[in-house]
């Protein structure tokens, strides 16, 4: 059976990384979270002192950084250079200025090409933004995933009281809406679905019906080679 690319985008907590690796652990494939790359760029900048709006200094940075992913239970790790960034990139200050630093577009071209890279030979499930638009346009899978701000926001808030995070329900809905925002509106690659890829709505859907969804959508795929 070919090794295919299969591209998982959507808006902030529609559950695009939990299903990513959920699907790419069932048919044995790599999983790239390239919104982990996008926000150990960020904490690499904040740590820096890098302003996050300064294109050519995060260019001038991105040149001393590498990303590692490192398979582990319950989640991959990530490493920054030799530092484990896995918990501290979840961090409310890094996802309320990562979008910031997306926007860059030395940051996007460069992350982009590390992406291309790791999903070159195939059997590779990847999630974010724009991967079936920019990242992976040939992608042979492409999935849209959505959910409701509401839900979104119920989702970030049950993940960050398990972290031991308080921020109150109604600031994550205006903190996802202004997420939502800035992601469809930036200039360079902005949050848009794929004219060939299939909407999934997972607002009234559970994890394991997602995963389902879209295994049922591969396998239909597959049959097609």
């Amino acid at each position: 059976m070919k090794q295919i690319q299969i591209a998982i985008d959507g808006p902030a907590s529609a559950g695009k990384s939990t299903v990513a690796k959920i699907v790419a652990k069932k048919l044995h494939y790599i999983y790239c979270d390239t919104g982990a790359m996008y926000r150990t760029v960020t904490y690499a900048a904040l740590k820096n002192k890098v302003a996050l709006d300064d294109d050519q200094a995060l260019k001038a940075l991105l040149s001393k950084i590498e990303i590692k992913f490192v398979p582990a239970e319950p989640e991959q790790r990530v490493f920054l250079n030799d530092e484990e960034v896995t918990s501290i990139i979840r961090t409310p200050e890094i996802t309320n200025n990562v979008s910031v630093v997306s926007a860059q577009p030395s940051v996007r071209a460069d992350l982009t090409k590390r992406q291309q890279k790791i999903a070159a030979q195939g059997g590779i499930v990847m999630d974010g933004r724009d991967i079936g638009t920019t990242v992976l346009p040939s992608a042979d899978v492409k999935i849209f995933l959505v959910a409701s701000v509401h839900e979104r926001a119920v989702r970030r808030f049950k993940e960050n009281q398990e972290k031991g995070i308080n921020t109150p329900l109604d600031v994550l809905e205006k903190e996802i809406e202004e997420r939502d925002y800035k992601d469809s509106h930036r200039e360079i690659s902005p949050l848009t679905q794929a004219h060939d890829a299939i909407e999934v709505d997972t607002t009234s859907l559970n994890i394991d019906q997602v995963v389902e969804k879209i295994l049922e959508i591969i396998k239909q795929k597959e049959n097609q080679y």
